[in-house]
């Protein structure tokens, strides 16, 4: 039985991050899910989030998977310690869920100099406040300062962010997090759709301010869990091979998806 490892994004974002961890760990088998027909995940409540994850998760065990990696900032920061805590038990307690979260504030610290920090990301990441939390249990003088960028996703996933009029709103959100502290030296991009706007976003960014994106990160900390974790290694499928499904047009999930992955990809309809 094939047992590949799940990768889930509310949308395309989260190809960003599988991209990396192929790259680093090509033996393994995937399944990729984005659950577009109900994306944007970040303006919703954390019950929703919650559950339409929860049922995600379920789907990528029904499909073999024993390790699902929630490759999506706001399904971390709303859904994943609650999946843990109340509902592997019950829906499968040999199996794991993993964050983005928890990986990128391990070592986030070790980037800065000045020890102040900027987070970029949703408005649901930012409320949720999951980064200052996690990021005090590793760096507890880490100052962290962050900054909600409603618009930068809908500008991705509406193939406009590449263009002088995404300008204004890179500069916008970028000016607004610098303006709150000037010892900002590094900036993490918390949603995993943002790495696409890092050509527009060098022009805003002042000298010496570092840009960490998730996606080498989590495979790095992906790649030392299952050296740690043996027994999990052993029971996920290598076989070198890809799957995506989506939950809305293959169409349009192709046509985005190889901009976020770096090649062409063919999709599943998945109607959930």
């Amino acid at each position: 039985m094939q047992q590949p490892i799940g990768v889930f994004d509310s949308g395309y974002g989260g190809l960003t991050v599988l991209k990396e961890i192929v790259q680093q760990l090509p033996q393994y088998d995937y399944l990729y899910l984005g659950d577009n027909a109900r994306s944007p995940y970040g303006t919703r409540s954390f019950d929703t989030v919650y559950h339409y994850t929860l049922q995600c998760v379920q789907w990528f065990f029904s499909q073999g998977c024993e390790l699902v990696i929630l490759a999506c900032n706001t399904a971390s920061a709303k859904a994943l310690r609650t999946i843990q805590q109340n509902d592997l038990a019950a829906i499968g307690a040999d199996k794991r869920v993993l964050g983005v979260i928890r990986p990128t504030t391990e070592t986030i610290g070790n980037y800065s100099r000045s020890g102040a920090v900027g987070i970029l990301g949703t408005n649901g990441t930012v409320q949720s406040m999951s980064y200052p939390i996690e990021i005090a249990k590793f760096f507890p003088g880490l100052r962290v300062y962050q900054q909600a960028c409603p618009l930068w996703v809908p500008l991705i996933e509406n193939n406009e962010y590449n263009t002088e009029g995404a300008d204004y709103f890179v500069a916008k959100y970028l000016g607004e997090l610098m303006m709150q502290s000037p010892d900002i030296d590094t900036l993490l991009l918390a949603c995993t759709h943002y790495p696409l706007l890092l050509p527009r976003m060098t022009r805003f960014i002042p000298p010496g301010v570092e840009v960490i994106s998730q996606g080498t990160i989590v495979a790095r900390s992906l790649t030392d869990y299952l050296r740690r974790h043996p027994a999990m290694a052993e029971r996920c499928s290598k076989n070198g091979q890809l799957a995506f499904y989506t939950t809305d047009s293959v169409t349009d999930f192709d046509n985005h998806a190889a901009v976020f992955f770096g090649k062409p990809v063919q999709s599943v309809h998945l109607a959930l």
